[in-house]
């Protein structure tokens, strides 16, 4: 019996010493591949800089993508990816073939610039009077470009398909809801989708979080009769704004600027952008069939409270004094808003912490208000996750908070987006169904 145990044991060890060096050369081979996603990145840096400046030097407004989609579709087609057109409008979507079966994998990129004039100061700032790509879709762009040249260029590591979907019509909120209509959509039978936005965090950095990534944004029209002055009716309105309001220990979470304040920003646990209902001080009056049409941004955190903003501002209403002035309320805009499936935002942010480091991350407390994104149609269709890419740099004096006046971006973070999102589609081709 001591020598069968004997036997035993010696081959067991055996079997676990070949299984350990078996798993470090699936290690090591693994790294190697990221090294090669991450040489290739830094080789095609400089270009994509480029790229990104002459988006840059000529944005388009939302429908009118036309120049952008050309230098999209060649782009793509030199890489030898399978290109559609005129997809929902100006729409592109570059479809590239992994060497092995593997799964179905999204990366969209939006098109479209902002109608402004707002500050530019960069020597390549827009040739087009009143557009602007004041939001970061040049950069976003580039950076799709960039994840299919690098997964192109490293096809014999790929499994499955990727599909490139470049996006026109994001602002006005259309875009993505077309798209998900085609047939050119639905053929691509996805498994998951992807996407960022480029905003400011420090350049080096990602963001995101489970669920809601911005706070659900309602429009909302009050109607009353002529007999009400506009001076009451603003007053009117203060009052409800100061009653409906709603905040943790008197935050004021409408100022956006400290949204990535280390302190009292999203990524601190005790953020003042988490648990709000606020309208904004801004409104507007105007007349409409002989009475008053008072129109007002709301913003919630809780999904589920949506259902109480009208009631709520109806019953200050009807304690004003002017409750016999008042005929209606009513929303007439409520955009969905952006939600992360929670499985593939842990798997995808664990793959990012173990490949990059946890210095990577940053852990996302609470909820944006005033932004949102289309890409929440995509969401609807198919499990995705939508992340927020870092371009400013204190010490640059680079601020990337978006639809602000000299909105700049440190380009680094096209070299970090190609990197690390390029890795990631790379990961998630492969992973089992």
């Amino acid at each position: 019996m001591m020598l069968i145990n004997m036997n035993l044991r010696g081959w067991f060890i055996l079997l676990m010493l070949s299984f350990t060096i078996l798993n470090g050369c699936i290690n090591k081979n693994e790294s190697n591949n990221y090294l090669r996603i991450e040489k290739t990145t830094d080789e095609i840096r400089t270009k994509l800089v480029a790229l990104r400046r002459d988006f840059h030097e000529n944005p388009e407004l939302a429908g009118n993508e036309v120049r952008s989609a050309k230098i999209i579709a060649k782009y793509l087609e030199e890489l030898g990816l399978e290109v559609k057109t005129d997809i929902a409008g100006n729409g592109v979507i570059g479809i590239l073939h992994g060497e092995s079966a593997g799964r179905n994998i999204a990366w969209r990129a939006d098109m479209d610039a902002l109608p402004n004039d707002f500050l530019d100061d960069v020597p390549f700032k827009s040739k087009n009077e009143g557009v602007q790509h004041g939001c970061g879709h040049d950069v976003h762009m580039a950076i799709g470009l960039g994840i299919a040249e690098v997964l192109a260029k490293n096809r014999d590591l790929l499994s499955g398909t990727i599909y490139f979907i470049f996006q026109p019509e994001e602002e006005p909120f259309k875009g993505a809801k077309n798209i998900v209509q085609t047939k050119d959509f639905l053929n691509m039978n996805l498994d998951e989708i992807y996407t960022l936005h480029v905003t400011a965090l420090p350049v080096g950095k990602i963001m995101t979080k489970a669920n809601e990534l911005y706070a659900y944004q309602k429009r909302i029209k009050l109607s009353f009769k002529k007999s009400i002055s506009q001076k009451e009716l603003k007053d009117l309105y203060e009052k409800i704004r100061i009653e409906t309001l709603r905040t943790v220990d008197g935050n004021k979470p409408w100022e956006i600027p400290l949204a990535f304040d280390t302190t009292r920003g999203l990524s601190n646990a005790n953020t003042m952008f988490k648990d709000y209902f606020f309208m904004e001080e801004n409104f507007v009056i105007h007349e409409e069939s002989n009475q008053w049409e008072l129109l007002a941004d709301a913003y919630e955190t809780k999904k589920s409270n949506v259902s109480n903003i009208l009631s709520n501002i109806i019953e200050v209403i009807n304690s004003s004094g002017y409750e016999d002035k008042f005929i209606s309320a009513s929303f007439i805009q409520e955009n969905p808003t952006v939600m992360n499936d929670e499985k593939l935002t842990s798997e995808t942010s664990r793959f990012l912490e173990n490949r990059f480091g946890s210095e990577l991350l940053m852990q996302d407390y609470g909820q944006i208000p005033y932004f949102n994104d289309d890409f929440i149609y995509f969401q609807e269709k198919i499990p995705g996750v939508y992340f927020l890419l870092g371009g400013s740099n204190k010490e640059k004096e680079i601020n990337a908070m978006n639809h602000a006046p000299n909105f700049r971006v440190d380009e680094e973070c096209i070299r970090v987006g190609v990197k690390t999102f390029s890795s990631l589609m790379l990961n998630r081709a492969e992973s089992e169904k």
